[in-house]
């Protein structure tokens, strides 16, 4: 559940931090379905002996990583045994990854990760993806025993919560948080922990700041600390946020999130050199994090270290090689690097590779915009001009809308090499889905200043702003005076004229829920609404408004048939 669950294990010994109990009946192992991961043979042998030794009839294994993953793909397993080595291709923590990312393993499926490993970066890379314990070889049956128990029991016991997260019912999870820290004492704290961190995702940063706050009454938790240093984050108290996480990497040096938030803390406060470092140092703790190692290379770049920006990418690339995480960033952001370093045939070279590996419109849209970048800023002004032109191409004939920074990226670029439509009509349409964020509305204006449209940028800004606003107020006029029919009608146009711009989503999804809730449950209504409250979160997440009407609308889900046997 994201980073919302403390540990209950000490991933370098691993002993367990909580005993057993506290709410929970032990499985009959024998009729657990399990995976073990690992290349070598005799490890596997050894494993399943163990297992046998409990019982277990239903074994199966994985001598390498895509072997695991098609696995996976096709059996639904209780316990999963997996390696961090696994030999050529992916490792343990690749193959982790890809579950979750791909929904191969349930909320009660018990991950163990296992390593004759001891260092720290092993063991941290690993952890930062949250297996349910991390064993270190070499391994006895009364081991493994007692920490199947304790994984199955917490298993069973974060159950119900876990599954109202993997729906998104933020809320929910909250409430059964708070309902299960009432009987259980044991895992009271993780409880905490865990609610906070659901009330920040459902945007109520004020209880759970009230959560953090209690527990730091009684004892300094690191996660506590950091998590009450995120809320002023938030709130834009950017200076006391730094202080307090610099505080948490004191008293614990491997407290890799606070690293994390430190550096964003930094970025607020235009200390740039300081984030670039505070990244630097999270990556030597963890140097097998792509998220990490692309965030410093980016940080590197920004600041004019083209040899750290360089090693952290080159590093990026190497670590997705076989990763379901990778992406083009690392690409585009070497291509830069060498673009900066005179060495445009590279560049183009890791732009046609990056077209290769990762094929879709925003790809091609952000490949011109860094082919163009390189062009000119080695002074090459002729084929930046024509990879100006070719994006303006790309841009009409694109179906895919570009994210907020990739649009800004893309206009900045063809003003620069004095193509003027194209980018006029992207930025209206940035402004007409974010009308409300006078950060960005200032931003716009400043690039149509650079692209000499000062005055008239200002009144495209303005009349994009109304012509949002005008859109908005008709939906929420239709619905307030009981025209549902009509206003269901009108989240259609609303969302092809406005895709991004949040608000909107919103409204539209609140619309659709209110038809159900007079009308009734309709499985593309419900769909439709979902896919709309999704979108809204993934451009803007920790929304108050995502939870609630998540909240709402779930009860209209369809029914699923129980399967026949």
């Amino acid at each position: 559940m994201d980073n919302t669950r403390a540990s209950g294990t000490d991933l370098l010994t691993g002993s367990a931090t909580s005993a057993a109990g506290g709410g929970g009946k032990l499985p009959e192992w024998k009729d657990k379905h399990y995976l073990i991961i690992d290349d070598y043979q005799g490890m596997r042998q050894l494993l399943r002996e163990a297992l046998r030794s409990l019982g277990a009839r239903f074994i199966d294994q994985a001598d390498s990583g895509g072997n695991a993953i098609a696995q996976l793909a096709t059996t639904r397993y209780d316990v999963v045994f997996c390696d961090y080595n696994l030999g050529a291709g992916k490792n343990g923590q690749q193959v982790l990854e890809e579950a979750k990312l791909r929904e191969l393993i349930s909320p009660t499926t018990v991950w163990m990760m296992v390593s004759a490993e001891k260092s720290v970066e092993s063991v941290m890379g690993a952890a930062e993806f949250q297996p349910d314990a991390y064993l270190i070889k070499p391994i006895t049956e009364e081991v493994l025993l007692s920490r199947l128990n304790r994984a199955w029991i917490k298993k069973q016991i974060f159950k119900k919560i876990d599954m109202a997260y993997k729906e998104k019912d933020y809320l929910k999870a909250a409430k059964l948080c708070d309902e299960q820290a009432q009987t259980d004492k044991l895992h009271g704290l993780e409880l905490m922990r865990m609610r906070a961190g659901l009330l920040i995702k459902a945007g109520e940063p004020a209880l759970a700041r009230a959560v953090y706050e209690r527990v730091l009454a009684d004892r300094d938790y690191a996660w506590a600390k950091t998590g009450l240093a995120k809320i002023m984050l938030q709130e834009g108290d950017y200076g006391t946020a730094k202080r307090m996480f610099t505080d948490v990497i004191a008293e614990n040096q491997h407290y890799l999130d606070a690293y994390d938030q430190l550096a964003l803390s930094h970025q607020q406060l235009g200390e740039f050199d300081d984030a670039e470092r505070t990244l630097e140092r999270a990556a030597k703790l963890s140097p097998n994090s792509m998220q990490r190692q692309r965030s410093l290379g980016e940080a590197s770049l920004k600041n004019g270290n083209i040899a750290a920006a360089e090693k952290s990418f080159r590093k990026c690339i190497s670590l997705g090689e076989h990763s379901a995480l990778k992406t083009a960033d690392a690409y585009l952001g070497l291509a830069r690097v060498c673009g900066q370093k005179n060495e445009p045939k590279e560049a183009l070279a890791l732009l046609a590779l990056a077209a290769k590996e990762f094929d879709s419109e925003e790809l091609r849209l952000r490949a011109k915009i860094t082919e163009g970048l390189v062009y000119h800023e080695s002074g090459d002004y002729r084929r930046a001009r024509k990879a100006g032109d070719e994006l303006a191409v790309l841009l009409e004939n694109t179906t895919e809308r570009a994210d907020t920074k990739t649009s800004l990226d893309m206009a900045r670029l063809m003003f620069a090499v004095g193509v003027k439509e194209a980018p006029v009509d992207l930025l209206k349409d940035i402004i007409k889905n974010n009308h409300d964020n006078t950060v960005l509305s200032d931003e716009v204006q400043s690039i149509f200043e650079k692209g000499r449209m000062g005055e008239e940028g200002a009144s495209l800004i303005a009349g994009s702003r109304k012509e949002a606003t005008e859109m908005m107020n008709k939906g929420v006029q239709l619905w307030m005076t009981g025209k549902l029919a009509e206003a269901v009608e009108w989240t259609r146009t609303a969302r092809t004229a406005m895709p991004t711009n949040v608000r909107i989503l919103f409204n539209c999804a609140h619309i659709l829920i209110a038809f159900m809730a007079q009308f009734g449950s309709d499985t593309a209504m419900f769909n439709d609404a979902r896919e709309l409250l999704l979108t809204a979160d993934k451009i803007a997440p920790g929304q108050k408004r995502f939870a609630q009407l998540m909240e709402q609308l779930l009860p209209f889900a369809p029914v699923v048939a129980p399967d026949v046997a």
